[in-house]
């Protein structure tokens, strides 16, 4: 089989399994942060096993790599804590189509920190990821989400977005380190960080809960790792960008199918403008000639 169509299928299958996170957090009946605590648990156990057949248990990273991914790691199980207590305030597709609004906290950050230069184009995309969060923040929401609990879960997902960038900065400091390696110092991190807040002593008693946290970990964590990186190592980037919009779309129609929970018209008129917005970012689609503003003024790095 061509490499481009394997990893196509592989980017494909691990957005899918992306995409149905929600669900399996929300049949879990577990609180948030026993949910987390337990992926990461399950998580370790997978990508413990997955190290060892690939021979990367053999040499310990340099302590530098450690504390990055450990810095990594603590900012995935926080962005895993606001996504996952997002999803019972703002409903999964609100909450997914927020939480798209990752790219733009990468431009931010860039412009902030790397005193990138922003263009007219990414200024225009993210004017529009705006606009969208305003129609989707102004809309009457969904019943059984509403009054403040709805506000809350909006900023719940866009503090996701915003940790799930941080730990894509951090990251980008680590090239050379086998990800699936860094995967396990993440998940490893978030079972030293969330064990004294985790309900330990009254664990599930029923067997549903517990297959439902297990698949988080092995299938959610420790497969979807393995897909994705082995898509990312076959595909050209813009082919990697426009797959992973499988995972809003599969999140929105579970949550449409499995729990009933309908977008309004306006609703879905601003998720459509962040996910085009953040296809447009991440694809690199030009809307002006190119243009640069001024260079962000730099700060400390």
């Amino acid at each position: 089989m061509d490499n481009t169509v394997r990893g196509t299928i592989e980017m494909t299958a691990a957005m899918a399994i992306l995409g149905t996170i929600g669900w399996f957090v929300v049949l879990s009946g577990q609180p948030v942060l026993d949910v987390v605590f337990w992926r990461c648990a399950f998580g370790a156990v997978t990508l413990l096993v997955i190290c060892a057949a690939l021979g990367l248990l053999r040499h310990a990273p340099p302590p530098r790599i450690m504390a990055m991914a450990a810095l990594g790691g603590a900012a995935i199980v926080i962005n895993w804590l606001l996504l996952f207590g997002s999803f019972s305030r703002a409903s999964i597709s609100v909450a997914t189509a927020v939480y798209n609004t990752q790219p733009f906290m990468l431009v931010a950050f860039g412009a902030l920190f790397f005193s990138e230069r922003l263009t007219l184009t990414k200024l225009t995309w993210l004017g529009m990821a705006f606009a969208g969060m305003v129609l989707i923040v102004q809309a009457k929401p969904d019943a059984g989400y509403g009054g403040t609990d709805y506000f809350v879960g909006i900023l719940m997902a866009l503090g996701a977005a915003f940790f799930w960038a941080v730990a894509a900065i951090v990251t980008k400091k680590l090239k050379g380190t086998p990800p699936q390696l860094i995967a396990l110092i993440q998940v490893s991190v978030g079972i030293v960080m969330l064990a004294p807040f985790a309900n330990l002593t009254h664990p599930p008693t029923d067997a549903r809960s517990w297959i439902m946290l297990a698949i988080l970990g092995i299938v959610h964590t420790g497969l979807m790792y393995i897909l994705m990186y082995g898509a990312i190592q076959k595909l050209p980037t813009y082919l990697q960008g426009s797959l992973s919009f499988i995972y809003p779309v599969v999140a929105i129609l579970v949550d449409v199918v499995a729990f009933g929970h309908r977008l309004q018209a306006v609703q879905i008129v601003g998720a459509l403008a962040i996910l085009i917005a953040a296809a447009g970012m991440n694809l690199g689609w030009s809307l002006w000639k190119s243009k640069t503003l001024p260079q962000a003024v730099e700060t400390s790095r």
